[in-house]
């Protein structure tokens, strides 16, 4: 099976919402931290995660935890909004899409089943409680709210029963993220990757290597930040398929055995193959410790 969904839509010029000429847009905050869940069966866990600077619980209504294909409805969202900001257009909480942009947008498919989809994730998204102390746009917020605050459909096809428009309501804890601009552009071929621990790494990637040529992270403190299941032992053999396979966009992924870490190399630029080359270098010429045997493995 291809690691990577079938690009549906190549055509750019089949989108119709603003996301038309506009790059998809991650908001930091839950780039960095695990909220979503990365499995495709319902996740009733609590989660719970804090540090210095914030403390998050996250909590699931009865139908489970919003999933990172969840999230895509969030990513078209703010892109429509921040697009339109750079538009000029005066920014609201309140947005109005076109259920077909957003399934077209995102890579989905548009048959009957996917419009039944999006109710589904829309009402895992109203479900999933967020307790944080983060700060966006300058405030810090102490207090519970839903992914989304609410959403409607507010027409449906007069052929079928399909929805046509919905209006979601985003979290004043994502607004203020969009309008503080606390976004990442992120790649269109995200939506390609099927997998959910795939798209995570891809987040932490694109929120912590960026435009760097390289970063590292341990496999225990990358177990930590991803939100996957399981054990470690298990999540380390993951990373290592995930690696081989070679399908994130932007980036390309390594793991270091002899340090039990990933590391992440930004695809472009001609640093960022330097960066590549020097470090397979140093791993084929890498010394031996036994002084019995040659200087140098080959």
């Amino acid at each position: 099976m291809n690691p990577l969904l079938p690009d549906r839509y190549p055509n750019q010029d089949f989108f119709i919402a603003d996301i038309l000429d506009a790059m998809p847009k991650d908001d930091m905050a839950s780039m960095e931290h695990p909220m979503f869940s990365l499995a495709t069966q319902p996740d009733l866990s609590v989660r719970e995660y804090g540090n210095s600077s914030c403390k998050i619980t996250i909590t699931p209504s009865v139908l489970g935890l919003a999933t990172i294909w969840d999230k895509d409805i969030l990513i078209y969202c703010i892109s429509q909004l921040m697009a339109g900001i750079n538009r000029g257009r005066t920014p609201s909480q309140i947005i109005q899409v076109t259920a077909h942009d957003l399934l077209v947008s995102t890579n989905r498919e548009t048959g009957g089943i996917n419009y039944k989809r999006l109710v589904a994730s829309f009402k895992r998204l109203e479900g999933t409680r967020i307790q944080t102390s983060l700060a966006t746009n300058g405030e810090v917020v102490h207090e519970g709210f839903g992914m989304i605050d609410r959403w409607k459909i507010v027409e449906r096809s007069e052929l079928d029963n399909r929805m046509v428009a919905l209006e979601v309501k985003l979290s004043d804890w994502l607004y203020n993220a969009v309008l503080g601009k606390e976004l990442l552009t992120i790649s269109r071929s995200y939506f390609r990757l099927r997998g959910g621990l795939e798209r995570r790494l891809y987040e932490l990637a694109r929120k912590h290597c960026g435009a760097q040529n390289r970063w590292r992270i341990s496999i225990e403190k990358l177990h930590e930040k991803s939100g996957a299941k399981g054990t470690e032992k298990l999540f380390r053999s993951r990373v290592k398929k995930i690696s081989i396979a070679n399908v994130l966009p932007d980036y390309r992924l390594s793991y270091n055995s002899e340090k039990d870490q990933l590391i992440v190399y930004n695809r472009n630029g001609k640093k960022a193959a330097k960066a590549m080359f020097d470090d397979d270098i140093k791993q084929l010429f890498k010394p031996v410790k036994n002084k019995r045997q040659a200087s140098f493995n080959f």
